[in-house]
């Protein structure tokens, strides 16, 4: 029961806002920068519309001097138990040493962006580099707490990537929520964007120069295949990056947002629990799993009202 008990407790400690930095970079010609600017709006709309207590801001073609400040402010505002999502859209290059983001005037190394990200209380947080080369800050971005996704698996895939367009898509199609649930986890939008941009180069019949990749132990180079093999995919898969239908009007209600952050929390925890499953015994996890279960079931219940 000692550990239900803690489960439990995590399940009621929701975090209490969730800031939102979607930065697109500099296009280098008409098209590109069309796409980027599209894109980010893309995400910046669908992040508005799910509601909720969340801080949204998207920056098109920043100085580094703006990002610097920009997350200046978060790490003034934001509190432990909030969470920080990151998205960059643009170009990205790597010279074998050091990935840099593409902006207006000196570009912002992954070892900048990592710094700023430490220095933001939120202990829950997430990246996602959808440049080119991007696979190359991964080193410099990643931690323990935080979810890194990556448009390309080295800094040595050096194409436009079209990762970031169906990212974006993910965010906003109801298929995307694979468990049904109402809301589409880190891990979700992954695979979503991760097949959509393979069926887009089979379709083309072009070759695909882009390999995406998940990394969120801290320790790894990021994997194509996130699994309880590799270690890779726990705490993506407990990350909501946007909710959905009765979810999405739950958290524009003030008087049901607390019963939604429980759910979320709850279900969070029913995945901490069976991603263990295998280190417990068989009777500890089924008496575990029924009662967080029913919880979840009675907090349902209660937002549906």
């Amino acid at each position: 029961m000692k550990l239900f008990s803690l489960l439990l407790l995590a399940a009621l400690s929701a975090p209490a806002t969730t800031f939102y930095v979607t930065i697109s970079g500099l296009g280098g010609e008409p098209d590109y920068e069309q796409r980027f600017k599209m894109w980010a709006e893309d995400i910046d709309s669908s992040l508005k519309r799910a509601g909720g207590d969340s801080n949204v801001v998207t920056l098109q073609a920043p100085t580094r001097e703006q990002i610097r400040a920009r997350f200046a402010e978060i790490a003034k505002q934001a509190k432990p138990a909030d969470a920080l999502v990151v998205m960059l859209i643009g170009h990205g290059t790597f010279d074998g040493v050091d990935y840099k983001f593409n902006i207006p005037g000196p570009d912002i190394t992954g070892a900048e962006l990592g710094a700023l990200l430490d220095r933001v209380p939120a202990t829950r947080q997430m990246v996602v580099n959808m440049t080119s080369s991007s696979g190359g800050s991964i080193e410099a971005l990643r931690r323990p707490t935080r979810v890194v996704i990556a448009a390309t698996k080295t800094g040595t895939e050096k194409n436009a990537t079209v990762f970031a367009r169906y990212w974006a898509e993910a965010l906003r199609d109801p298929a995307a929520d694979v468990d049904k649930n109402e809301a589409i986890s880190a891990l979700e939008a992954f695979h979503y964007a991760q097949h959509k941009t393979s069926d887009f180069y089979d379709s083309q019949k072009r070759l695909a120069t882009e390999h995406s990749v998940l990394e969120d132990t801290g320790k790894g180079e990021g994997e194509r295949v996130p699994s309880t093999e590799n270690g890779e995919g726990k705490l993506a898969a407990a990350f909501p990056v946007v909710r959905l239908g009765a979810n999405a009007a739950a958290a524009r209600d003030p008087a049901k947002r607390p019963l939604l952050e429980k759910k979320e929390q709850l279900e969070q925890a029913i995945d901490k629990l069976k991603y263990e499953k295998a280190a417990m015994p068989a009777d500890g996890y089924k008496r575990q799993l029924t009662l967080l279960l029913l919880e979840l079931a009675r907090t349902q219940e209660a937002i549906e009202k």
